[in-house]
């Protein structure tokens, strides 16, 4: 194995996913090849432990292949333009930390830190399902719901760090019956994340049914023709569509790319459009709605291609 004095700089970038359950890694060369991956689990509400295995991971990564990588990290939340510390994290344990500082102080080297649907953008707007397009808006469709926004193949993230946070804005044209919501963890009620998750659909099942399904379960019910699964999936189906109109009116981009579990529902690509004129404004609605290509690995792949090529 060779030893860091005899590795050598080249175009390799070493991307890291940091989610609440795995840690992934993933080295790529400068046509996206694939070098070299691991995964771990993740060490939850243990914020040292975390940044010790992230640099772990690269250590690995760089002696597996003999090269120094640039290194960009996916995680929930973002960092504050005002303090460097992570905010709005759904894995709580990280907020408040100078995560960004202290995973670069412990790999001796500059990195880049950005939102993990922020990373599913840029890789799908970079090799993937929405490679060329100008505009991408991408899609977290998993235990919440996040979103980001790619421009011209690079993170849009704003002078606060929230663009694209559409889980946390309330579902638009709400029924009385959904009034206000469940409660979010960001402590408001009614939030996208709380209607267009895993979480959402358990929780409206278990509303409309009274009975504890996973969203696993809730899913295969759905494809059985279940009268119960299919009446939750229809709502989520017309909530998802209530939630990405809004996205159209406001940002309008060459594509829509879904991620995460619920995503790889097959039927949203044909009810979803079909839902979309009757919600965007002027009634048209042509947007395309893709699958993101590199399913689970968008956001690692993303968090590599934080260093384009340049």
């Amino acid at each position: 194995m060779p030893t860091r004095d005899t590795m050598t700089e080249s175009g390799m970038r070493i991307g890291i996913d940091l989610g609440g359950t795995k840690i992934e890694a993933l080295a790529i060369d400068n046509k996206g090849v694939e070098l070299a991956r691991h995964r771990i689990d993740a060490p939850r509400d243990d914020y040292a432990a975390s940044i010790s295995a992230m640099a772990g991971l690269v250590h690995r990564l760089e002696e597996e292949t003999g090269r120094i990588g640039t290194v960009g990290a996916g995680i929930p939340g973002s960092i504050s333009g005002k303090t460097g510390l992570v905010k709005n994290s759904n894995s709580t344990w990280l907020n408040g930390t100078p995560l960004h500082h202290d995973l670069a102080t412990a790999l001796g080297r500059e990195v880049r830190v950005a939102n993990d649907a922020n990373c599913l953008a840029v890789s799908e707007a970079t090799d993937g399902a929405a490679a060329g397009k100008r505009v991408v808006f991408g899609v977290i469709l998993g235990t919440g719901c996040g979103g980001g926004i790619a421009l011209n193949g690079q993170v849009h993230a704003g002078p606060n760090g929230v663009a694209g946070e559409w889980g946390h804005n309330p579902l638009p044209w709400q029924r009385p019956e959904e009034y206000p919501g469940p409660l979010c963890y960001c402590g408001k009620r009614g939030c996208m994340e709380m209607w267009v998750s895993g979480t959402g659909v358990a929780l409206d099942y278990k509303q409309s049914t009274g009975e504890q399904k996973t969203t696993r379960e809730i899913m295969a019910d759905f494809e059985a023709g279940a009268a119960a699964a299919i009446a939750v999936v229809e709502r989520f189906e017309d909530r998802l569509a209530r939630g990405l109109a809004q996205v159209i009116n406001i940002l309008d981009p060459d594509v829509l790319v879904l991620g995460g579990g619920l995503s790889k529902a097959q039927h949203l690509y044909q009810s979803i459009p079909k839902r979309l004129a009757a919600y965007v404004f002027g009634g048209e609605a042509e947007t395309p709605i893709v699958q993101a290509m590199y399913g689970d690995s968008s956001g690692v792949r993303g968090a590599a291609w934080l260093w384009p090529n340049e």
